[in-house]
């Protein structure tokens, strides 16, 4: 971490919480209260913002008043929706606004729970080496990091280091200059677009199974309303399993159906989840149930803080999508009776 940038910020961020706190009276608003007071001042910063939570669901607005919430709010400018009406289009952003519910996921993936101040974030991307995710209330992660120039990133928006640590009477605002947008593909469409990646493609087999199995399987992984966990083995899991073992597999669907739906939870679980989950199961692990049905399999931790499902290595983590999850694993799981 750029030492010149850690006290520098910190230097900002003092000032920045002098200045809040000499210019109120009493305790500051909620966020809500500090997004409002901004969208209607001389110079407003948040009046696009402001609209887009009136349009969203009622959900969003209660959650940002709520006087007993502790909240992370990195709040793009009006300048940084212009430039996603410009990107998208006026006709495109005109229908992400009135599409509530897309909206709503929009606004929640800027929220995180806590109060998250900026000398919080600069301790965790010095442990964490200058990278690391937080879950937004979107359910999504977003993803900080430390840039080449020593700024700090959120989902690829820069954090403006002028305007960290505007405290609210119920957590605190960071601000972004661009919109961060949650993913939008499927489990299935982000399968097919890294097996068809020029360079470096990505889980080519795990497609070639989907393609070959009872079709039912591609629907699920395809449904925009589902909330799932795949553990999706590489390419190089699959070739360890022999040419011959995965030629007979790939030709038996029934047999591939079901490897491919223990592969599945019917739920969306993050790494996060299943660390505080393997926290209470003690030394046996965790019993998890799968799409196959009657199928489960057990989530360990070895000592250095590796997590196996069965036997195989989760050596990716909370690569999300619009409808679930996905963590990658170095070895394909067999269900107990194949």
């Amino acid at each position: 971490m750029n030492r010149k940038f850690l006290v520098t910020l910190l230097v900002l961020a003092s000032l920045l919480v002098g200045v809040f706190a000499a210019s109120a009276q009493d305790m500051p608003g909620t966020i809500a209260d500090i997004v409002i007071a901004s969208a209607s001042a001389d110079a407003p910063e948040f009046a696009t913002l402001l609209a887009a939570v009136q349009a969203a669901d009622p959900a969003v607005v209660e959650a940002l008043s709520n006087p007993d919430a502790s909240l992370t709010v990195f709040a793009p400018t009006d300048a940084a929706f212009a430039a996603l009406a410009e990107a998208l289009g006026e006709e495109a952003f005109a229908g992400v606004l009135a599409d509530t519910e897309a909206l709503t996921g929009i606004l929640l993936f800027h929220v995180v729970e806590g109060k998250v101040m900026s000398a919080d974030v600069v301790a965790a991307l010095e442990a964490n080496d200058g990278a690391f995710g937080v879950q937004s209330l979107n359910g999504q992660y977003i993803d900080i990091a430390q840039d080449d120039m020593g700024g700090i990133t959120v989902n690829g928006a820069h954090l403006n280091l002028d305007m960290v640590d505007i405290e609210a009477s119920n957590g605190v605002i960071h601000v972004i200059d661009a919109v961060i947008l949650p993913e939008s593909r499927t489990i299935a469409e982000i399968v097919v677009e890294a097996a068809g990646m020029e360079e470096d493609a990505q889980f080519t087999t795990l497609l070639a199974a989907v393609g070959a199995a009872d079709p039912a399987v591609l629907e699920t992984l395809s449904d925009p309303e589902a909330a799932l966990t795949v553990f999706a083995p590489t390419d190089d899991a699959f070739a360890a399993l022999g040419e011959d073992t995965l030629n007979a597999v790939i030709a038996d669907q029934a047999l591939l159906t079901n490897i491919l739906l223990y592969h599945v939870v019917p739920a969306a679980v993050y790494s996060g989840d299943v660390a505080a989950l393997l926290a209470d199961a003690g030394e046996e692990g965790l019993m998890v149930d799968t799409a196959l049905e009657g199928a489960q399999y057990t989530i360990t931790a070895d000592e250095d803080g590796n997590v196996f499902v069965n036997d195989a290595q989760i050596i990716v983590t909370d690569i999300d999508a619009a409808n679930g999850v996905i963590h990658v694993i170095d070895a394909v799981l067999l269900p107990p009776s194949e």
